[in-house]
């Protein structure tokens, strides 16, 4: 590592901490895992800044450094001041410019030992697509198929729990991949956020061991799975989750309970499927939820939208999801989940 006080994106885990010193707003759409975001100018301030440096640079510089002179300082003395002198810290904003350089200078003169990230974030952003492009398609993937409600997020946090190395995508973009799989009151990631976490979970892979992975289609809610990883998903081994209609149903109703407690809602989210299905169809599920018949509804969602649409989708995109192995079910509870997700662990230990 340079003595200038400079590193590059790819020594990121080198340091004590990670500092991000751009505005809130810009942390909330991505920064590095694990970063703590310490703003030198807040949302406003750099507005305040920006605006007056477009009539005049030299105002707008004075005005800047008085601001991030004035957020240092505070940072400094409440949160930083503990810092022992070997405290390592890797300090970025956008472009690795004027924001960041001023924490670091400030931070090298006290005596820590402060590196800037060179290039700032946009060098890092530029390093994960790189990093998700060649990484993605390193690994050896199962892909754990199975209709709708056949509890497979479920299978891989068992699997998770039992040993196994597990991909969870759904957990990561916080969505559960289908047209009622918004999760209330949580949105999903950024794009960029969720490039970044998935970048993190990879990384921590072993490349040599099996990654059990949930089929997913091209989008997760609003966001794009990487195209690397997807074509690599597409051409790997699958295995099969074989559920019982009854089971999915019961098992749905559980971990869609949210829904169920907010009728109004689910109605605008079937709304979407009007093209699809029609207004008779749409009215005729309205009606039950209106009578409250949640095991109807449900049996009539699957069977009328999700089980053709899997069954298309999963024939077209995986080329190995006729050659998989079914596992059968009739028990979807948190005990058959266990019970499934040990049964596919013994039927890879056999086959292998």
């Amino acid at each position: 590592m340079k003595s200038s006080g400079i590193a590059k994106a790819h020594q990121i885990t080198e340091f004590t901490d990670i500092i991000d010193v751009r505005t809130p707003a810009e942390f909330a759409e991505d920064h590095i895992p694990g970063a703590i975001n310490f703003p030198v100018l807040s949302n406003e301030e750099r507005v305040q800044v920006g605006t007056l440096y477009h009539q005049s640079p030299f105002e707008g510089k004075k005005l800047g450094a008085a601001l991030i002179a004035r957020n240092i300082a505070a940072h400094i003395q409440e949160h930083f001041i503990h810092q022992p002198k070997e405290w390592k810290p890797l300090i970025y904003c956008w472009r690795g410019g004027k924001r960041s350089g001023s924490m670091t200078h400030i931070m090298r003169q006290i005596g820590w030992n402060a590196y800037i990230l060179d290039g700032g974030y946009k060098a890092y952003r530029r390093n994960v697509v790189k990093e998700l492009t060649d990484l993605s398609p390193q690994f050896q993937y199962l892909v754990v198929t199975g209709q709708t409600g056949s509890g497979k997020s479920k299978v891989l946090e068992a699997l998770a729990e039992q040993g196994a190395q597990v991909l969870d995508l759904e957990s990561i973009a916080n969505h559960k991949g289908s047209v009622l799989g918004n999760i209330p009151n949580s949105p999903q990631p950024t794009q960029k956020n969720f490039e970044s976490q998935l970048l993190s979970v990879l990384k921590n892979l072993n490349q040599e061991q099996v990654v059990f992975v949930e089929a997913e289609s091209r989008k997760i809610g609003s966001l794009h799975v990487p195209d690397a990883l997807l074509e690599k998903m597409r051409a790997s081994p699958c295995l099969k989750i074989e559920a019982s209609l009854s089971a999915r149903v019961k098992f749905l109703q559980k971990d869609y309970a949210y829904f169920l407690e907010d009728p109004e809602e689910l109605k605008k989210t079937i709304d979407f499927l009007k093209e699809l299905h029609g207004k008779e169809t749409l009215q005729y599920w309205k009606e039950l939820i209106d009578q409250k018949n949640w095991a109807t509804l449900v049996e009539q969602l699957l069977e009328k939208h999700y089980d053709a649409l899997y069954r298309r989708s999963q024939n077209s995109n995986y080329v190995n999801y006729d050659q998989a192995p079914n596992y059968y079910t009739a028990d979807l509870s948190a005990k058959g989940i266990q019970m499934l997700a040990t049964e596919i662990l013994k039927g890879q230990t056999s086959s292998s």
